[in-house]
């Protein structure tokens, strides 16, 4: 788990990232350290090199907005990862909203009546909290399809599954810390952290590298274990009236093969309701007889 010093060890994340020759400075392998020095980010932030040593250890803990605009330049960040420092830099007074869990059932008629795409609601520690059969069906290879962080890190499938896990473990690590800078404390989230960074080195090494990517949009390669391949478009949006959802939805381009395989995952979904039901009858049957 993360100290208290989070703008500290965000800033020496975020320095060891930073390579010198992008900023102007020289590399000639004698470094100690990955990335930037301490000195070469004050001098680049224009700041005094002890004033940023304060800052990284947690003795300077009210950075005005006109440094942190002037680290967020030295270290290159880009627009989410600079919101990310500020929000741990400047913290907003009073409690923030917190997330919520249950779904609400205008959502999940909506998400029901997608019939041909896969289609799942998540939580802020991207617990699975509703799904609708054609996404039930397209993660039937994980044993438990509850958590996709815990699937991606935990279950030895999705290394089959995921055409590139690298990239998936990677979006699904910055996506969480995304989440959990919009959600500072949230105990669901600590605990998911807590579990991945004790049972799985993978996401304890990407952890630490504490990059900020929310993800809303992406092109996604699976390999499901009776579909086949399947290219298909990622979208996130988020569901405004319960903070810390997002519904989650996969297409295909019409006509091409994995168009073909969301058609034939939703016969295979069909017939998993229709075995279920089938199930459900016979045992109602056995208990009346």
């Amino acid at each position: 788990m993360e100290s208290e010093n989070k703008l500290g060890d965000y800033l020496r994340a975020r320095r060891a990232m930073t390579a010198p020759q992008d900023v102007g400075f020289p590399d000639d392998g004698s470094r100690r350290v990955p990335g930037l020095r301490r000195d070469e980010v004050a001098l680049l932030a224009g700041v005094s090199t002890d004033y940023y040593i304060r800052l990284e250890q947690g003795r300077e803990r009210h950075p005005s907005d006109q440094v942190l605009q002037a680290i967020a330049r030295a270290l290159r960040l880009d627009d989410t990862a600079a919101a990310h420092l500020f929000r741990i830099g400047l913290p907003a007074p009073g409690p923030s909203v917190p997330p919520t869990t249950a779904v609400a059932p205008e959502l999940l008629r909506l998400m029901d009546g997608m019939l041909d795409v896969p289609a799942f609601v998540v939580g802020s520690a991207q617990d699975v909290l509703a799904a609708n059969a054609l996404a039930r069906e397209l993660y039937r290879g994980f044993a438990r399809y509850d958590n996709l962080l815990r699937m991606i890190f935990l279950d030895p499938f999705a290394r089959e599954f995921y055409a590139d896990w690298d990239r998936a473990a990677r979006t699904a690590v910055g996506n969480l810390r995304a989440s959990s800078s919009q959600f500072p404390g949230d105990g669901r989230i600590e605990r998911v952290v807590g579990e991945l960074s004790v049972r799985s080195p993978a996401f304890a090494t990407l952890w630490a590298r504490y990059e900020v990517r929310p993800r809303t949009q992406e092109d996604k390669h699976f390999r499901h274990p009776r579909v086949g391949e399947l290219h298909l478009h990622f979208e996130a949006l988020a569901v405004t009236s319960a903070p810390g959802q997002h519904l989650s939805v996969y297409s295909a381009e019409p006509g091409s093969a994995s168009g073909d395989g969301l058609v034939l995952l939703r016969r295979l979904a069909e017939q998993s309701a229709a075995s279920t039901e089938q199930n459900t009858s016979a045992e109602e049957g056995n208990i009346r007889s």
